[in-house]
């Protein structure tokens, strides 16, 4: 019998060793000789192994360990429906929650928690609301989750606050650190503020510091931020590795790159530049804040396990940067060869990194991927990418495809395919679907406004731009921001109301910034206002010298008006400020491969068929009544001749591309062709030529919008 004993206690010894180190192997081989029953089975064991495999992130072995449980007990629930809701599988969580004969604050607290984090409120109130009917008391667990269930909903927050107060729950550091957290997240730093500093110094602890610091970074007061970082450095708080990730944040929201640096440079001497959170952190900083994805890589190389978090960071960082578009798929894949499985923040970097590429076959390869895959949470998320990659990709009937048949969807959903309806210029259907979520519960944000106002101008719609725009005030509460006074400037600007355009500019309630001044500028060039495009010109540049934009537009412009001098002083101010025009190119995928065109193109292996493809449609297209617009060549006459100029028209990048996609696919087959520039006038007017000749659909996406030209026609309406 002692010696039974003493077996027994030496078993529970090490098996509670082996949970705390999640020494799988040495576990498997205790639960073995508990299988065999060479020690006595009882609930207590087996809620241990369940514990164990649930902290394995083995959820099988965890529920045939639950399902062998003679007797289990509400530990044992506790712990296999803890086990799911870490995978997020709330749906098996709750079937389990329901088989407690008498479930105790534990079992509600995981259940709420884990609707909480999936940002499923419903299911959360209605456990909080029957919890409440029984006689179980709520503790600060309960209402911390209780304010992550509530995400966005600032009244609802609110409410749980005031229950808070009234329960006497405000002594409770993990409820105020919540509230800090998602006051801030929404966009109330005064209420966080308040709950921040209304805490007893002796309740603060490194969370509350830390959420404190990130939620002044993201109102964007990063001195603020660094303040109270040397404040709680200062009084002897440890400075761990969320600490240090929360003081990135805040250089990262202020877009301090030299401060950042300096931060950087503090980690290596302590050596916590090589953990991953913190690693995490720097590769943010250094791909938001223009400091190169060399950088990136550094860090990333610097580290020497990256997790999961790590990886899903430098793909995004490759992603955010349209021209490493290509490194975030090799990284994605680099990923899964080293073990990693994708989760949702792996699948909507790499589909947006898709599509920046207006890469088909690469967003359907890897929504299969994501098809097949287990992914934990927030599938939402990845089909609302999937949705904005279809359409980026000029295939809008997929999008809406896979935007109907969502099982549910939220406000960013409808944002993308508005989004999506507006960029190809179907602006009647993107501003009926905004019309259905006005009807729906679903408020629209600042970034939908965005997308219909697009829409708006790109159908020439001012009126009921004008009623959008006041609208998100009086109806919604949001105040327009500079991104919304440039979708107003560039509608009424497109419409020829250039004076109008320039009053809003002045009388903004802020500076337009060099986007707003961008709209105004890209209006004078659409309508040959050669005096205001100056003035614009000049504060775009005041505020962006090395933006090459602005010298380009106004260069062509001077050129189009046969101002050869004036072309020469932009182009010498260029050079002498160092600034580079980026090279125009288009590129069309075949056949799963990608190829790339610049104007008068010498270098790919087929550009003989191309030019005698072209030169045998230009004939066809004469006799239907094309007329080149020579203006386009943007030559002076004396360096070349009409015939000269039509040559070089026929030679620009998207034609190449349009004449390579049509002789290299089948016979009424769409193609689509992605050009780095805005499309010029001549090549607009030639492929509807094209589109009507050659019978086909072919579809142009500019750095501005797609033009789908059909059977002689652009979906645009020659509204560009």
């Amino acid at each position: 019998m002692n010696q039974i004993s003493w077996s027994l206690q030496t078993f529970r010894h090490l098996l509670k060793t082996c949970i705390a180190q999640k020494d799988l192997l040495t576990a498997k081989s205790l639960h073995t000789l508990y299988i065999k029953s060479l020690i006595p089975p009882s609930t207590y064991l087996s809620n241990h192994f369940i514990l164990l495999y649930s902290k394995c992130g083995r959820l099988s072995a965890a529920r045939h360990a639950f399902d062998s449980t003679l007797d289990p007990n509400v530990f044992s629930f506790n712990a296999i429906i803890a086990a799911y809701a870490k995978e997020s599988n709330t749906h098996i969580a709750h079937q389990l929650f329901d088989q407690i004969p008498q479930p105790d604050l534990v079992s509600y607290n995981t259940l709420i928690s884990a609707y909480a984090e999936r940002n499923d409120p419903e299911p959360a109130f209605r456990l909080f609301l029957g919890m409440r009917e029984t006689d179980l008391d709520m503790d600060g667990f309960t209402l911390s989750g209780m304010v992550m269930a509530c995400c966005n909903d600032i009244d609802m927050i609110r409410q749980v606050h005031a229950l808070v107060v009234l329960g006497g729950f405000d002594s409770y550091v993990s409820v105020n650190n919540a509230l800090v957290t998602y006051y801030s997240k929404n966009g109330f730093l005064e209420e966080a503020k308040r709950v921040f500093y209304g805490m007893g110094r002796e309740v603060r602890d490194e969370v509350s510091w830390n959420s404190m610091i990130v939620a002044y970074g993201q109102h964007r007061e990063g001195l603020k931020a660094l303040g109270l970082f040397q404040e709680m450095v200062r009084k002897g708080f440890i400075v761990d590795m969320f600490t240090l990730a929360s003081v990135l944040t805040a250089f990262t929201c202020v877009e301090d790159l030299f401060g950042g640096l300096q931060f950087h440079a503090k980690l290596i001497k302590t050596g916590f530049h090589q953990n991953s959170h913190v690693g995490s952190g720097l590769i943010d900083l250094y791909s938001k804040c223009k400091g190169g994805m060399s950088d990136c890589r550094k860090v990333f190389q610097e580290i020497p396990e990256p997790d999961l978090v790590l990886w899903n960071t430098m793909i995004s960082g490759f992603s955010q940067n349209e021209d490493f578009s290509e490194d975030a798929l090799d990284c994605f894949r680099q990923m899964q060869r080293v073990g990693y499985h994708p989760d949702d923040c792996s699948f909507v970097c790499v589909i947006s990194a898709c599509s920046n590429l207006s890469s088909p076959s690469q967003g359907k390869q890897i929504h299969a991927l994501a098809i097949k895959s287990e992914i934990p949470s927030n599938r939402i998320s990845v089909n609302n990418a999937m949705v904005a990659m279809y359409s980026k990709c000029g295939n809008l009937q997929d999008a809406r495809r896979l935007f109907d048949r969502m099982p549910e969807r939220n406000t960013v959903s409808l944002n993308s395919m508005i989004a999506g309806y507006a960029q190809h210029g179907i602006g009647m259907e993107s501003l009926r679907l905004f019309q259905q979520m006005l009807e729906t519960d679903i408020a629209p944000t600042s970034i939908t406004f965005i997308s219909v106002l697009s829409a708006c101008v790109h159908t020439g719609k001012v009126k009921e731009g004008q009623i959008y725009f006041n609208m998100m005030k009086e109806n919604f509460g949001i105040e327009p921001e500079v991104e919304h006074y440039s979708c107003m400037i560039d509608l009424l600007g497109r419409a020829g109301k250039l004076s109008e355009a320039e009053m809003l500019i002045e009388t903004m309630p802020f500076s337009p910034g060099s986007i707003g001044w961008a709209a105004l500028l890209g209006a004078c060039r659409m309508h040959g206002n050669l005096e205001l495009a100056v003035k614009a010109a000049n504060h775009v540049l005041q505020l962006e010298p090395s933006n090459a934009v602005p010298y380009v537009m106004l260069s062509n412009m001077y050129a189009s008006a046969g101002k050869w001098k004036e072309v020469a002083t932009v182009r010498k101010l260029m050079r002498d400020r160092g600034v580079k025009k980026k090279p125009g190119c288009s590129w069309i995928e075949v056949n799963k491969r990608v190829h790339v065109f610049v104007a008068e193109d010498s270098s790919h292996p087929m550009i003989k068929e191309i030019y005698k493809y072209l030169e045998e449609m230009s004939r066809k297209m004469k006799r239907a009544g094309y007329v080149p617009d020579v203006r386009w060549a943007l030559v002076k006459d004396d360096e070349a001749g009409h015939g000269e100029k039509e040559i070089r028209l026929g030679h620009h990048s998207e034609k190449l591309a349009v004449a390579f996609g049509l002789i290299s696919t089948k016979d009424g087959e769409p193609i689509l062709v992605v050009k780095n520039l805005r499309i010029c006038g001549d090549c607009h007017n030639a492929i509807k030529f094209i589109s009507a000749i050659a019978g086909r659909e072919i579809t142009i996406r500019d750095a501005h919008r797609f033009h789908c030209f059909k059977e002689g026609r652009c979906s645009c309406g020659d509204y560009w």
